[in-house]
């Protein structure tokens, strides 16, 4: 059975001659994109910070999570006779940003300890925009300009990526949602495992390609022609970055540069997760049902276009603001940064919502016409079943974290294995009560950053002051984080974060009028 050629919305290129005053708009609208770097700058522009202080940069990240998981949506289809030259341009300001970012990182550690909650805002601030510029450094190595090509692969080399380019290129765009695919998540897999698989598999992909496309995919690293390799180059060039970081500016700026590159590459390989869980393609062409897509607003005009994957891997050369929706594409339950937020915090729920979605287009292993082992197929419909009883409970009125437990049972390949006896030691912390565990954590944290940092400053200071900062410190995200929560049951999520930000404000200004008054 043949199947019909992918079609866009009818809409698509409805306007043939733009003004000058919707171009203006529609661009205005693609400068949402500087959302990310620019706070990642303002960051380490205004760094080092108080602990507090580095706490609300939070806030634009809080945005950027409301806004990708409310309903505002963009599903019309872009303006066929768009100007190039602004978008472009727009690439590549983003493209400098990432490297100003991250030179401006490593300066703020020349002078900021490792041990601090800069650090943790490195993960949620700079790690965000890096993982950001790997999205525009997709962009530019689809493009047909060598030099543009360079670009990319120099913006991957600031994450320690750069084999990237190799294996997106020639290994998963041909390979995409087939077994052979290391960055296809199966039906079923859970993130942290996909992880694990995906980063070493992906490697050892983009150096068999490189090694054919050289003259043998056997041959050996020290043959002359190994001069060659692309994989070798971008490891060079993305750790001599790195240690010119440390040469600069000290170890805790080569510390800031590790810790920026792992969070983006945390980031690329959770978008990669949900852009294609679950699928299995069936012709030798790919086509739009071959990818998850969104239609979160935010999403589109805040990541350059990547909501619109499935017409990315149907034509790839397309530019990031001609690309176009299709309806049979199977639609992800949120934008972009809040599906981060769900694969990775909330697993067993996106899960659940995916399966319903691949069952109600018939798509993957529900897929009448797909080649799916008969096994895939019974674990499918296991699968569904609780997906079902979580819907079930969610419009029973369950909130979803709690419904996606109640209905979960494990969905990978292990699903009937027998469950491993644990030790003493984790039946005896199982047994503990729950706020007992945490307090131990907290204590444990503190005692570990506390430690840390005195001696990162040389054995100099008061131990059991740092200490005690450290308990204070964690005290009041924990008391802060919890009340939240039970303020966003009362008054909604908008005045909870309203609270999170004023109340660390708050008793992070007052801690230091304290501390001061103390002489500490």
């Amino acid at each position: 059975m043949t199947a019909a050629a992918p079609t866009a919305r009818p809409d698509a290129g409805a306007a043939p001659t733009p003004s000058a005053g919707q171009v203006a708009w529609i661009f205005a609208k693609h400068l949402t994109s500087l959302a990310f770097p620019a706070v990642a700058l303002a960051f380490v522009w205004t760094g080092p910070h108080a602990w507090w202080v580095a706490a609300l940069f939070l806030a634009p990240l809080v945005v950027a999570f409301a806004l990708d998981t409310r309903t505002l949506e963009e599903r019309r289809q872009p303006v066929a006779s768009l100007p190039a030259w602004p978008f472009d341009a727009l690439v590549y300001t983003l493209a400098g940003l990432q490297f100003l970012v991250v030179f401006e990182l490593c300066r703020m550690y020349q002078t900021q300890a490792i041990f601090s909650v800069d650090s943790v805002m490195i993960f949620l601030v700079v790690g965000s925009s890096s993982g950001f510029s790997i999205i525009t450094a997709h962009e530019l190595i689809h493009r047909t300009k060598a030099w543009e090509r360079l670009l990319g692969r120099l913006l991957l080399c600031t994450v320690l990526y750069e084999h990237f380019y190799t294996e997106h290129l020639r290994g998963h765009h041909v390979r995409v949602g087939t077994p052979a695919d290391p960055a296809t998540a199966r039906f079923g897999e859970r993130f942290e495992p996909f992880f694990r698989r995906t980063v070493p598999a992906q490697f050892a992909s983009a150096w068999r390609l490189e090694a054919r496309r050289l003259g043998d995919e056997d041959m050996k690293l020290f043959d002359r022609r190994m001069l060659g390799n692309r994989i070798l180059h971008g490891i060079a060039v993305g750790w001599a970055m790195a240690f010119a970081a440390w040469a600069a500016f000290g170890f805790a700026a080569f510390f800031a540069f590790l810790l920026q590159a792992f969070t983006a590459i945390r980031l690329l390989e959770a978008v990669n997760y949900f852009e294609h869980w679950g699928l299995v393609r069936r012709q030798r062409k790919v086509r739009p049902v071959d990818s998850w897509d969104t239609h979160a607003w935010f999403t589109y005009y805040g990541l350059t276009g990547l909501s619109r994957h499935a017409d990315h891997h149907a034509f790839p050369a397309r530019p990031f603001q001609q690309l176009r929706v299709f309806d049979e594409a199977p639609v992800l339950p949120a934008g972009y940064v809040g599906m981060v937020d769900l694969v990775m915090g909330r697993n067993e729920e996106f899960r659940h919502r995916a399966t319903l979605e691949l069952a109600n287009r018939q798509l993957g292993p529900f897929d009448p016409e797909a080649d799916v082992a008969p096994d895939l197929r019974e674990r499918a419909q296991r699968a569904l079943t609780r997906a079902r009883a979580f819907e079930t409970a969610i419009e029973a009125g369950t909130p979803p974290n709690e419904a996606a437990v109640e209905a979960s049972q494990p969905t990978t390949e292990s699903t009937d294995a027998p469950t491993p006896p644990r030790s003493a030691l984790a039946r005896a912390w199982g047994g503990l009560p729950a706020f007992v565990r945490v307090g131990l954590v907290l204590l444990g944290i503190a005692a570990g950053a506390s430690l840390g940092g005195w001696i990162e400053s040389g054995a100099s200071g008061d131990l059991a002051g740092r200490f005690a900062m450290a308990v204070w410190i964690l005290a009041v995200f924990t008391v802060v984080i919890n009340v939240r929560r039970h303020v966003e049951l009362r008054v909604g999520a908008t005045s909870s974060w309203v609270f999170f930000f004023g109340a660390v404000a708050a008793l992070g200004a007052l801690t230091d009028v304290a501390r001061g008054a103390l002489g500490a």
